[in-house]
C-alpha cells in the first residue's frame, strides 16, 4: 500500500493543493487541535491545508513514525516554520513554532475519509506569542 500520508505531506510541503485535494475522499471530514469536525468533503483538506501554509509560509512537515494497519494510517510528524501570517484571527508575529503532532487517518477507496489531528494547541499558541 502506498502510503497517503506520505503523499499528503510531500503535497503539503510542496504546496500542490490540488494534488492534496486529490488524495481527499468526497466524503473527506477532518478533525483539528480544537476537536471540532470539519465536513465537506475535498475542499475543507484543502481550504486547512492552505490555512496553515498561509499561517506559516516556510513551514514543513518531517515524519517521524508511521504505523500502518488495514485502512488506518497513524504518523508522528514535526511541523516547523515560521508564523508569517494570519492565524485564527492572531496576526504574524515572525516567532519560530516547532511542533509534535499525532496524525490519524481513516482510508476507504485509497483515499483518505477521515483525518484526525492531535496537537497540543496551547504549545503553539505559546510559541507564537512569546
Amino acid at each position: 500500500m502506498t502510503n497517503l500520508h506520505k503523499q499528503m505531506f510531500q503535497a503539503w510541503n510542496a504546496r500542490e493543493f490540488d494534488v492534496f485535494g486529490s488524495i481527499l475522499h468526497p466524503d473527506y471530514t477532518y478533525t483539528g487541535g480544537d476537536g471540532k469536525e470539519h465536513s465537506g468533503g475535498p475542499q475543507v483538506g484543502e481550504a486547512i491545508a492552505q490555512m496553515y501554509a498561509t499561517a506559516f509560509p516556510d513551514a514543513t512537515i518531517t515524519i517521524d513514525k508511521l504505523y500502518e494497519v488495514e485502512g488506518v494510517s497513524i504518523c508522528e510528524f514535526v511541523a516547523r516554520g515560521t508564523h508569517g501570517g494570519e492565524l485564527m484571527g492572531i496576526p504574524a508575529t515572525g516567532k519560530p513554532v516547532d511542533i509534535r503532532v499525532c496524525n490519524v487517518i481513516e482510508i476507504r477507496e485509497g483515499k483518505v475519509y477521515r483525518e484526525r489531528e492531535y496537537m497540543d494547541m496551547a504549545a503553539m499558541m505559546a510559541q507564537i506569542q512569546a
